[in-house]
């Protein structure tokens, strides 16, 4: 994930769940967050709208994300039903995206390499699994192993490279896609494998991580 919007309520401000959102958005890495300050239209007391922006700000900069991110006030409500002033903030919040999410630079230049979120089989084409590409490109007709849990890696082919349901010839760092593995049946492979160019990924049993405890 490259980045998110966090939506406040501007009537409630931060709740225990936008606490929990932000330390879960710490907890997988997003790098950016921007604050959607929702139902503006129904705070008139310029000092509490103020006060919940400053809430969000502290919230912010307690998992050491920008406390300066732009915090844009909208409507939904009203945007939904038209109202010019609430489209326009809407649209002042795609553009603070625009402007303060960098356009992510993926390795495509590295071996390629999908942990496996899924897994499952279509009927008369075989089994498929899903997952985010974390490196590199994947070609159809190209071998690949798939490796991890398992005391053994297993090698196959991909034929095939499906992304939002279309066909795709190759899927590349950064895509959600589906992989179509020749030969390969539904208890072969398993949720935490991972689909790597052959010889690239060795399995181990220690690593070092970072923990979050939501509490």
């Amino acid at each position: 994930m490259d980045g998110a919007i966090l939506v406040v309520a501007a009537t409630d401000g931060p709740m225990p769940q936008t606490r929990e959102h932000v330390l879960l958005a710490r907890q997988v890495g997003v790098p950016y967050i921007l604050v959607a300050l929702n139902k503006a239209d129904a705070v008139d007391d310029e000092e509490l709208i103020e006060l919940v922006e400053m809430e969000v700000r502290e919230l912010l900069a307690a998992q050491d994300f920008d406390e300066d991110a732009p915090v844009i006030r909208v409507s939904a409500l009203k945007a939904l039903e038209g109202d010019p002033k609430w489209v326009k903030s809407i649209e002042e919040l795609m553009d603070a995206v625009d402007e303060s999410i960098p356009d992510p630079v993926r390795e495509t230049d590295k071996p390629f390499l999908m942990p496996v979120e899924d897994v499952f089989t279509i009927t008369g084409r075989g089994t498929v699994v899903t997952g985010r590409v974390e490196r590199g490109v994947i070609n159809v007709n190209e071998e690949v192993e798939i490796v991890g849990i398992r005391p053994e890696t297993t090698k196959t082919t991909v034929t095939g490279v499906e992304m939002f349901r279309k066909l795709l010839d190759q899927g590349q760092a950064g895509d959600n896609v589906g992989l179509l593995l020749r030969g390969i049946k539904r208890e072969d492979v398993e949720r935490g494998q991972v689909v790597t160019k052959p010889g690239t990924t060795t399995p181990h049993t220690e690593f070092e991580g970072q923990v979050y405890i939501l509490s």
